[in-house]
């Protein structure tokens, strides 16, 4: 059962610094001279540039991209509400919890979450999510790991009011985690990967309570440019082409997201674990995203509202 829609607009909007075919009238822009086109992609650290790059999905572009980088997921759906890029791939929840106004989201990706974890220091004395009562925790505002510490906070009965929240972006979430400034971190791969290499241990993973789902999110104003429509059909099927070919591809793929990155060698294996594919904007998707929605309203951090409604399912086969 859906839940009952409240305005958009209320949602709480935080302040930061499977292939796809058709459109909603079942086609896209009719094969429209896309040489003058220029995407502007928003991306994060050795992702959809490098993985399109690897698997040789930017040979033979029609149109031109334009990448910009960012340091999570919340930033880049700022950018796309300020119309500063077009598309940006994120986790489950920045387009829920970043005020996406002026955004859609237009795929889904996933996996089980298991690189989703909130760490601690190994002889930190924290052995269950309820011993985090009356702990600091580091977390990147609005980001998947953000999510995933509510769902657990939730699950565990412990409120969001009990806890202290840092809220760092991952590189000095690393360093206050590191110096023990911190209790505890809730972050994503490659990060937990890295963490776990070098001995914090796992206190939760997100596998079996939260979605491991991915978003392909577009700016309403790309979407209504016919021949950026077209350019982001596209972009779409080769994002879960090269998605599968990392799939099918581990070892490959781990070596250069290591070089790319600077990540270690075998943490970057360990991250091919978090490898989203495509899948289809359905029920499940939508189920797992209100659930999400639903622990954040129960903290208090936004009003309700149903995922569906921030959907266009216009590139969906």
């Amino acid at each position: 059962m859906k839940k009952k829609l409240a305005t958009l607009g209320a949602v709480v909007a935080l302040s930061l610094g499977l292939v796809s075919c058709g459109s909603a009238t079942g086609e896209t822009a009719a094969d429209g001279d896309l040489s003058d086109v220029t995407l502007n992609v928003g991306d994060q650290i050795a992702g959809t540039e490098q993985i399109l790059q690897a698997s040789g999905q930017l040979d033979d572009l029609p149109y031109d991209i334009s990448w910009s980088s960012f340091t999570s997921g919340p930033p880049q759906i700022e950018a796309l509400n300020a119309g500063q890029i077009d598309f940006a791939i994120t986790g489950n929840t920045p387009p829920i919890i970043g005020g996406p106004t002026n955004t859609k989201v237009i795929a889904a990706y996933n996996n089980n979450a298991e690189g989703d974890a909130i760490l601690v220091l190994p002889d930190s004395g924290i052995t269950s999510v309820a011993d985090l009562a009356g702990k600091q925790i580091a977390v990147a505002r609005g980001s998947s790991a953000h999510g995933h510490l509510i769902q657990q906070l939730e699950k565990a009965g412990v409120s969001v009011d009990d806890v202290e929240l840092n809220l760092l972006q991952p590189s000095d979430a690393k360093a206050a985690f590191n110096n023990g400034q911190v209790d505890a971190w809730a972050v994503w791969d490659p990060y937990t990967s890295q963490a776990e290499l070098e001995g914090a241990e796992v206190l939760a993973r997100g596998t079996g309570l939260v979605g491991g789902h991915g978003f392909g999110v577009a700016s309403d104003e790309a979407l209504a440019d016919p021949l950026k429509e077209e350019a982001l059909d596209d972009l779409l099927d080769r994002v879960a082409a090269a998605y599968e070919w990392a799939d099918a591809n581990p070892e490959e793929w781990a070596a250069i997201f290591s070089e790319e990155s600077g990540f270690d060698p075998e943490a970057s294996k360990v991250n091919t674990r978090s490898q989203r594919l495509q899948v289809p904007l359905d029920e499940d998707v939508y189920q797992s995203q209100d659930a999400l929605i639903d622990a954040f309203v129960s903290a208090k951090i936004l009003q309700d509202f149903n995922f569906e409604d921030i959907v266009d399912t216009r590139f969906e086969g």
